[in-house]
């Protein structure tokens, strides 16, 4: 369970949530500072930790348009934060599952700043409305690769059980 800590509407690029100014930022463990920089109060809320660990961005159509800029999904990823959409570019939802960013696809999602949402296999749960939305689970082999942590952890854990380790 996490709670909605923003909201945004469709066609969010990834210049909205990594300016192409910090392009020159690259390493995973720099970039979240300039997630969605151009918006000050929420940029400044999440540098100052105010939000935990789980806690859920929801957007609407086409979210993480634009660029093939990984760093949109790492920037987020270093947050913790669970993205919320009615839908994902192409692009931006292969870079989540690479790094393993949480990403759900719920096209029906409907939830405010402030709301409780419950994440299922299947469905999500908003609990301050008490509306439950069907998503769409990701195949098994992306979702391995997610809850390994991104691509990399995931190709080294199955090359260390190939070898007996």
């Amino acid at each position: 369970m996490g709670k909605v800590v923003f909201k945004t509407g469709d066609d969010i690029s990834t210049d909205i949530i990594y300016p192409g100014r910090f392009m020159a930022t690259v390493l995973p463990t720099e970039t979240p500072q300039y997630a969605f920089a151009d918006d000050a109060d929420f940029n400044k809320k999440l540098k100052s930790g105010e939000f935990t660990p789980n806690s859920i961005i929801v957007a609407g159509q086409n979210f993480g348009c634009g660029s093939s800029r990984e760093q949109a999904a790492s920037c987020l990823k270093g947050y913790g934060l669970v993205i919320v959409a009615k839908h994902f570019s192409r692009i931006f939802m292969q870079n989540s599952i690479n790094l393993g960013l949480q990403t759900v696809i719920c096209p029906d999602i409907e939830a405010n700043e402030g709301d409780e949402l419950e994440i299922g296999d299947n469905f999500v749960l908003n609990k301050t409305t008490g509306k439950k939305f069907n998503s769409e689970p990701l195949p098994k082999a992306r979702q391995a690769i997610i809850d390994a942590g991104g691509l990399i952890p995931y190709t080294k854990a199955l090359l260390m059980k190939r070898a007996g380790k």
